[in-house]
């Protein structure tokens, strides 16, 4: 795995081109508290919208997470979500985008209505007929054009027409008449559209589709992968298999499963797009197929732990490979994935708790307010003191353990679910990111004394003084240390 780590940093910066059909997708959050006099339906009562980038729009959301830099070439209608689709495009960062308008096109978009964590419906607004063949001319001549400039192509397929009527073949020949490799998304049970891909992601369901064979086994998947593969003239197939992860199977004949890597699965929607995104960025890198594989593999597992059309940035996965190589490891968060994380536990209900210190030497002390405060909520987020603030709080001694020697011992208490380190002098700034539901001090403070506290009860969160356990404290220790020292001992 330790060559994983370095393959992670070469995903930055690649040159990838992707095609394909871009689409809106609209989430509309709420609860359902009673049902409808009109008919035997439930009422959802909206908290809030989101709209993001979908189908192949959401690959280059993955991409810009990755680091990469993308040029995008699709077709769009002259309407407003053609716009907005536009305009959230342009936000990307390192991506060069051709939207081609068509008119009379209906820009596609996807409402799924959310409460508790689960769908209860979606509504798609679309157009699914092949784009002109004046719109088709020009799209190619710019897929010729920008594919020197790139190191791999995606053809990403959600059947909306932008890849119909032989754009995809034409795509896959002019990348392979310029020596660039091609990964595709598939859509449909015609998988000779693709012919001569370089890797194909088809899913479990959509490959006995596609075959007509039976795949309910990893040999029977093997046998289906390798028939498409002959038929089809494919370098290999990276065949999704849901809770069972994934397997590689390459034309020269190497099988490789792929453990699923995901620990807690809250929605799948565009996880193959994040699939597709690490797959081409990595190959773009100089990274082995194989690595790149288990890279997409380590991404997947990542975003489906997410709600929504969500990405996998660079860092989460080196975070997932850390996790899996020394699994203390694993708690340790930057912010913003920290507010990440929590924005996924409070959408599943849960109680977010907080507390913060230097944790230079742990003690038992600090194990019962630990234990305490995570008594007093669901999920536990703990603030740790960098070695610079801990040197301007305590002296130029101190610390003694690093910040990530502490925020790792810290992280492999069951009580600690999150570890964030913070540089300034109080968690006053992270309290206010975070917004615990509960804020835990020991009693040796005052509610009133709390940094924090009037944060927490601005919006009716907690603030909890834990029981001290007499006779613990770091300072007291270093000093018996120091003394010990001085009479010779140790």
């Amino acid at each position: 795995m330790s060559d994983l780590a370095t393959a992670i940093d070469r995903l930055t910066g690649t040159r990838v081109l992707c095609v394909g059909d871009v689409m809106l997708d609209h989430y509309v959050y709420g609860q359902v508290e009673r049902v409808s006099p009109e008919a035997p339906i439930p009422v959802l009562k909206i908290d809030r919208e989101t709209r993001m980038l979908g189908g192949a729009g959401n690959v280059l959301r993955n991409l810009e997470a990755l680091g990469a830099s993308a040029c995008f070439i699709s077709v769009l209608g002259n309407d407003d979500a053609g716009r907005e689709i536009t305009k959230l495009i342009g936000n990307c960062a390192g991506i060069e985008a051709h939207t081609l308008v068509e008119r009379g096109r209906v820009s596609t978009i996807k409402t799924r209505f959310v409460a508790a964590n689960q769908q209860m419906l979606r509504a798609d607004r679309e157009s699914i007929a092949p784009v002109t063949a004046h719109v088709r001319a020009d799209m190619l001549r710019l897929v010729e054009q920008a594919i020197p400039g790139h190191e791999v192509v995606i053809v990403s397929d959600y059947a909306k027409g932008v890849l119909a009527e032989g754009v995809a073949a034409a795509v896959i020949a002019a990348a392979r008449a310029a020596g660039k490799p091609v990964v595709v998304d598939p859509k449909g049970t015609d998988y000779s559209l693709y012919r001569g891909a370089s890797v194909l992601k088809p899913n479990r369901r959509e490959l006995a589709q596609a075959t007509r064979m039976p795949v309910g086994t990893l040999d029977e998947v093997v046998t289906a992968a390798r028939i498409l593969i002959a038929a089809c003239d494919f370098g290999a197939l990276l065949v999704s298999l849901s809770e069972d992860g994934m397997v590689l199977v390459e034309a020269a004949g190497g099988v490789h499963p792929l453990p699923a890597a995901a620990r807690e699965v809250f929605d799948v929607s565009g996880a193959g797009d994040t699939v597709i995104a690490t797959l081409a960025a990595g190959i773009a890198g100089g990274v082995s197929l194989l690595d790149s594989a288990h890279l997409a593999n380590l991404a997947a597992g990542i975003v489906v732990g997410k709600i929504g059309t969500a990405v996998t940035h660079a860092g989460e996965i080196a975070d997932a490979l850390a996790h899996q190589e020394h699994a203390e490891i694993g708690k340790m968060r930057t912010l913003p994935r920290a507010i990440e994380e929590i924005e996924r536990w409070r959408l599943r209900g849960l109680r977010v708790g907080f507390t913060n210190g230097c944790f230079d030497l742990l003690h038992p002390g600090h194990v019962a307010l630990l234990r305490q405060a995570r008594a007093a909520c669901d999920r536990l987020v703990v603030g740790v003191n960098s070695d610079a603030s801990v040197g301007r709080l305590k002296g130029p001694t101190r610390p003694i353990q690093s910040e990530a020697a502490r925020a790792a011992v810290l992280s492999s208490l069951t009580s600690v679910d999150l570890v964030v380190i913070f540089d300034e002098d109080t968690p006053r700034e992270l309290i206010a990111a975070i917004r615990p539901d509960a804020l835990v001090k020991g009693a040796d403070y005052r509610v009133e004394e709390v940094v924090g506290a009037d944060i927490v009860q601005s919006y009716g969160g907690q603030v909890i003084l834990a029981e001290l356990m007499p006779g613990h404290s770091t300072t007291a220790t270093i000093k018996k240390m120091g003394a010990g020292k001085t009479m010779g001992v140790g």
